[in-house]
């Protein structure tokens, strides 16, 4: 029974353990040569719609193969490709290099890798407790990935404020092209992307993050560059009760975009530049439940308002809530299935909260996922 306890607490604590790496799994300390790692999620999803067009479709979310090391001296190295052609695969995720500058407490990495802004977008992809990151995750949080250089690191085992626990702080704070995976800077300015937490205990940690950048209008007649700001703040809670442990992660971003934004895009996907002026923001809440059986139940909440200047809601920009519940179940260290009900709601008015343009849009994915390491 331990066992099985124990199984289902190292998944679910992976979320937090590798939040601050810039890639998706963690090469293993004990490998002496190149590691190849990699992972697999298969999925069908159900989709109910009116008018006879609901669909039924198997497809793979994600199909990841990389190889990582290390180097003499302290260095190590990560390359992750995409495979999947529902993400438009095959191309290269993530491919860069990381000096340990001193210990622990100062990283340097350059190349193409994950921004780190947020806990869910922080989260790897294999370790997400829902089949996907949260609607203004997926918004506001890209491009996902970027290439630039990073400052990295914890206050490892140094005592603060007489506390002992190690990493009560870890930073990081990356200077990118802003533009997303495998593309060129478009002009000389760059992003700035930073985030900071406070874990001055195993139940409790804090952290804020923020992203800010110019890039060039779409529109090639426009000259002025547009401005893009970012900002968020997320908690999370951890507790065990005897063979039971819970976990509570909540998070909220607010966005600002001057000239135009990019909609959609999230892990791999490619985003639509919409021209004008934009502030947004949203949030989710969510709550894992961790058993003795392999078994944990999730449910979670999530918001996300795309135009805060309208004060009522049409087709295309009004405020969106969902429901996701379902559970996950840890076959073993490399195997999961997650199944996932969700249940979307669209507002209708930003002073009415309890009117919505409700239409037949909910999903049920059930998911496979194969971890290679």
């Amino acid at each position: 029974m331990k066992k099985l306890l124990l199984t289902g607490l190292i998944s679910c604590l992976v979320g937090s353990t590798v939040a601050y790496s810039q890639g998706c799994i963690e090469p293993s300390s004990s490998a002496s040569g190149p590691q190849v790692i990699g992972y697999i999620q298969g999925e069908n999803v159900s989709q109910f719609k009116d008018n006879d067009e609901s669909t039924n479709s198997f497809s793979f979310r994600r199909a990841r193969l990389g190889v990582t090391g290390s180097i003499p001296y302290n260095f190590t190295y990560y390359v992750m490709t995409e495979l999947s052609p529902t993400m438009g695969g095959p191309y290269i995720l993530d491919a860069f290099l990381t000096w340990k500058a001193a210990k622990n407490y100062v990283k340097v990495s350059a190349g193409q890798f994950k921004v780190p802004f947020g806990l869910e977008l922080s989260t790897p992809c294999q370790s997400l407790f829902t089949y996907d990151r949260s609607l203004v995750v997926n918004e506001l949080a890209s491009p996902f990935r970027d290439q630039g250089i990073m400052f990295s690191g914890s206050t490892d085992s140094l005592k603060i404020f007489g506390m002992e626990k190690p990493n009560i702080f870890s930073y990081s704070l990356a200077i990118t092209n802003g533009t997303g995976v495998n593309i060129t800077d478009t002009n000389t300015s760059k992003d700035i992307v930073g985030r900071l937490v406070f874990a001055p205990c195993n139940f409790f940690q804090i952290g804020g993050s923020f992203h800010t950048g110019e890039q060039k209008n779409p529109d090639a007649t426009i000259t002025k560059a547009d401005k893009k700001t970012r900002w968020g703040a997320d908690l999370q809670l951890k507790k065990s009760f005897g063979k039971f442990g819970f976990i509570s992660q909540s998070e909220y971003i607010y966005g600002k975009d001057e000239g135009s934004k990019l909609v959609g895009g999230g892990c791999g996907g490619t985003p639509t530049p919409v021209i004008g002026t934009f502030k947004s923001q949203g949030y989710y809440s969510q709550l894992m439940i961790q058993t003795p059986w392999k078994i944990e139940p999730v449910v979670k909440f999530q918001s996300y308002d795309p135009n805060m200047n309208l004060s009522d809601y049409d087709a295309t920009s009004y405020r969106k809530d969902s429901w996701v519940s379902g559970f996950n179940y840890y076959v073993n260290d490399w195997t999961r299935l997650q199944v996932n009900y969700v249940y979307n709601m669209e507002g209708s008015s930003k002073t009415d909260y309890f009117k919505y343009n409700e239409y037949k849009n909910d999903m049920l994915v059930v998911q496979l996922q194969f971890i290679l390491h």
